[in-house]
C-alpha cells in the first residue's frame, strides 16, 4: 500500500476556490482502479495546545493507493491534469509526501 499525504497551500483566500474543484474531480478519483482513499482536510478546530494549525490558507489531502502503479497512473490522469489547470494559479505551494507503512 502506497500513503501520500500532500500540503496545499493556496494563495490568500483562494483555498474554498481550489476545495470547490477538488470535490468536483473527486469522484473521478474514487473512481480509479487503486484508490482506496482521497480526501481534503483541515485544521480541527478547538484541539488546543497540541496542534500545529497549517492555517487558513492551507489543507491536507490524505490518500491511499493499492500500489505504485496506481498512484503513477492517477498522476498522469486526464482529470488530473484538467485539475491541475484549473487550479494551478491559485496555489503558493504544494508538497507531496510519497509514504509506505513502516
Amino acid at each position: 500500500m502506497i500513503h501520500v499525504v500532500a500540503m496545499i497551500t493556496a494563495k490568500p483566500g483562494m483555498r474554498a476556490d481550489i476545495l470547490r474543484a477538488f470535490h468536483e474531480n473527486r469522484p473521478n478519483v474514487l473512481a480509479e482502479a487503486g484508490c482506496i482513499e482521497y480526501g481534503p482536510a483541515v485544521d480541527a478546530e478547538g484541539a488546543g495546545a497540541a496542534q500545529t494549525p497549517f492555517g487558513p490558507d492551507t489543507f491536507v489531502v490524505i490518500e491511499k493507493w493499492a500500489s505504485l502503479d496506481a498512484l503513477k497512473a492517477h498522476a498522469a490522469s486526464a482529470h488530473m491534469a484538467a485539475y491541475a489547470a484549473r487550479t494551478r494559479e491559485k496555489i503558493a505551494e504544494r508538497k507531496v509526501h510519497i509514504l509506505t507503512p513502516a
